[in-house]
């Protein structure tokens, strides 16, 4: 189908149709413009905020029934008024309550949005991070992508698939089933053999450089979705994200050699008589570790702001110990594979999804997915908060109803403010 059609999901303040995987374009002025005159300034309203809620009774099973009159938000403790209300059930979608027009902005006239065309209730994005798994686990990881897509990827269900490497795969949001049977068949993964990390080119500040540049090709591939994601209104995405996890600082004492900087510390009496390369090896593992907990953090408010839930999955499964033909103390590969799984763990507890890591059977968590995906309501509202250098809000979302517990998104960010012109 084409993205035209595809892209048509977008519904709500706006309807947008950009690619998923697609460079945007900025119009600029034409040079006999340019200087000619005092430049127009437009003026930016807030566009509607959306966030989306889970509400089950006691016993667990997802109420249906409910309005905008069951709902309350607030957002910095203030109460905002509900414009808009979309109920997606059985991977179905109502409009509950349809978002008023938007004030009107001066000096800036808005078109009316179009009529959606399309109800599709369920998005998901497949994301294969084959920088970071392992060749040897081509097979598993393929067959798990033949699970997903059995499991997950109903008739009906917009989804799109990307991959950091080799595989080479970009396809944008659609319906079709056989692009996706394709697009399994060409996974590869390409992560990197602890020997090649321990025999890699070293940075004093970053550590393993081709280890970094991979870790950021990944993260800045996931961040762009996420802002093309954000044109996606009034849907619950999901990025069901299949990666080995990251750790910016992998087996210090095989690659840096801690014991000779030890003992260097020992008959020198001082570190401050240690080589200044030393010093600076011996903290590289702070600087990844919070270059790491940044990354982690800009992606997770990425995702929020646009309503996606990351699924993690480590296709290892159940990591046992480290090949035998692997130079790498049994130690250290513990403590990475807990480091890998923790990233994971974190991009998917921090976006409201769950990971799956430690499992040898990937059903049950397909089921699970599958069924959260399934169920929810879609809030929006205008926010009245009266400070626009909050750049983070925090929003509380209640349940009237007696016996009705709700999960939801309990805070987002605003979009970083773009460098000003010189």
């Amino acid at each position: 189908m084409p993205n035209s059609i595809a892209c048509a999901l977008a519904v709500g303040v706006v309807a947008l149709c950009w690619p998923l995987f697609g460079h945007g374009q900025t119009a600029t002025p034409s040079s006999a413009s340019q200087g000619t005159g005092p430049q127009p300034t437009f003026s930016v309203a807030v566009d509607l905020v959306t966030t989306d809620v889970i509400p089950r009774d006691s016993d667990g099973a997802f109420v249906a029934d409910l309005t905008t009159a069951d709902f309350e938000v607030q957002e910095d403790g203030v109460v905002q008024d509900i414009a808009s209300l979309v109920l997606v059930h059985g991977g179905r979608t109502f409009s509950l309550a349809s978002p008023a027009a938007r004030p009107p902005v001066e000096g800036l006239i808005l078109p009316a949005p179009r009529p959606t065309s399309d109800a599709a209730g369920r998005v998901f994005l497949l994301f294969v991070d084959d920088l970071h798994l392992q060749f040897q686990n081509t097979g598993r990881v393929r067959q798990l992508f033949r699970d997903l897509a059995d499991t997950l990827i109903h008739e009906g269900d917009l989804f799109a698939v990307v991959s950091t490497g080799p595989s080479s795969i970009a396809i944008d949001l659609t319906y079709d089933r056989a692009r996706l049977d394709a697009a399994i068949e060409r996974i590869t993964p390409n992560g990197l053999r602890p020997t090649e990390i321990l025999q890699g080119m070293e940075s004093r500040r970053d550590g393993p450089v081709e280890l970094r540049y991979r870790a950021q090709v990944a993260f800045a591939t996931a961040y762009d979705i996420m802002k093309n994601l954000e044109q996606v209104k009034n849907r619950r995405k999901a990025v069901v994200y299949v990666s080995n996890g990251y750790d910016f600082d992998p087996f210090p004492e095989g690659r840096r050699g801690q014991s000779q900087l030890f003992q260097n510390w020992e008959d020198s009496g001082s570190l401050e008589d240690v080589s200044r390369a030393d010093r600076l090896s011996a903290s590289g593992g702070l600087f990844a570790e919070a270059d790491l907990v940044t990354a982690l953090a800009d992606l997770t408010r990425a995702a929020n702001r646009a309503n996606a839930t990351f699924y993690t999955i480590d296709p290892r499964g159940l990591v046992g110990g480290v090949d035998i033909n692997e130079p790498v103390d049994p130690i250290e590969w513990d403590n990475h594979v807990r480091r890998t799984q923790q990233s994971l763990r974190v991009l998917a507890e921090e976006t409201g999804g769950f990971a799956v890591v430690n499992r040898n059977n990937f059903s049950e968590a397909l089921k699970q997915i599958d069924a959260e995906t399934s169920d929810y309501y879609v809030l929006g509202y205008y926010s009245s908060n009266p400070d626009p250098t909050d750049r983070t809000r925090r929003v509380d979302v209640t349940v009237k109803r007696s016996g009705v517990d709700v999960w939801f998104r309990e805070s987002y960010s605003l979009p970083p403010q773009p460098a000003a012109s010189q």
